[in-house]
């Protein structure tokens, strides 16, 4: 096991972890305040990159793409609030479900209609196309840094935002005790439509950002939602500072165990049995941490205070 191998690894599962950050966020948040359990908020990371590249293909800056596909995101996921979801609010977890199942189906359709099944590609901008040199023999993509960095910027100020305005105290009221909440004034449909449509945005913005890096196509937000579920367990439902530290835990487990669970076996087994046995345990290790940690804390690492 290399030195420098293992630091691009574990910049590869920071990256990795920030990307889940982004998606689990507004998860957690529509999970923990409003008790909705969404399915569809993968498709609304997966809307989030087709958005990206249709505004990069018309503007032919990325940037700029990101500027429109942004409110576009936003105004997409009100939409769909305003459509579906907030009809299902105080249904049974089990009618939320297929609910939004169906609306995973038809969206994974629809952007096959509207953009074709053939996946699609983003330039990464040209100011950050190339690479930066961290060590001797490691060089690193400029655009995985730039993911790295605006997910922590992110979490920073989603982190003053819950705690520090009034918008926050009045989420985490809504969270608490919904019902209070309402009889003090204050129109909480209104308060879950923007915690709703800002969660879309944060899975938009998550689908923009990694465009450049992996393709666009249809159902790509599918098996990244598992992920996001296993995150706000592990961290705590409603938790945004929970959402943060199990996405960077989940990152690295998942990238570190891929790339180097096969070496670590090898001590104990042959190197065909232990290449075989890292591979078949690789996918596993991340539901294995997400059993730990419920045995040890039940409500998660860090839950939402009640």
């Amino acid at each position: 096991m290399s030195l420098t191998l293992f630091l691009v690894q574990t910049l590869n599962g920071l990256q990795f972890g920030i990307l889940l950050f982004l998606i689990a966020a507004g998860l957690t948040l529509v999970f923990g305040v409003m008790d909705f359990i969404n399915l569809a908020h993968g498709v609304q990371y997966m809307v989030g990159a087709y958005l990206a590249a249709w505004f990069t293909a018309l503007t032919g800056d990325f940037f700029l793409g990101l500027l429109l596909a942004l409110p576009t995101a936003l105004l997409f996921g009100l939409l769909l609030e305003w459509l579906v979801f907030r009809h299902l609010y105080g249904r049974d977890h089990l009618d939320q479900v297929l609910a939004t199942f169906g609306v995973i189906l038809f969206l994974n359709e629809a952007v096959k209609v509207a953009w074709g099944s053939s996946p699609l590609s983003v330039p990464i901008p040209d100011a950050f196309s190339g690479s930066v040199r961290m060590m001797d023999g490691l060089l690193y993509p400029v655009w995985r840094l730039v993911v790295i960095g605006s997910g922590f910027a992110i979490a920073i100020g989603l982190a003053l935002l819950v705690s520090r305005t009034r918008l926050g105290m009045l989420v985490r009221a809504g969270a608490v005790n919904a019902p209070m909440v309402s009889a003090l004034g204050v129109d909480i449909g209104r308060l879950f439509m923007i915690v709703f449509g800002f969660g879309a945005m944060l899975a938009g913005f998550a689908g923009a950002m990694v465009a450049p890096i992996l393709s666009v196509e249809p159902g790509m937000g599918d098996n990244i939602l598992i992920l996001a579920f296993v995150v706000i367990v592990i961290g705590g439902i409603g938790s945004i500072r929970g959402a943060f530290a199990a996405a960077l835990l989940v990152g690295l487990v998942d990238t570190l165990g891929r790339s180097f669970g096969p070496q670590m076996l090898r001590l104990m087994l042959d190197p065909s049995a232990a290449s075989q046995t890292g591979r078949a345990l690789a996918p596993m290790l991340i539901y294995i941490l997400m059993a730990a940690v419920l045995i040890v804390r039940p409500a998660g690492l860090f839950p939402a205070q009640r």
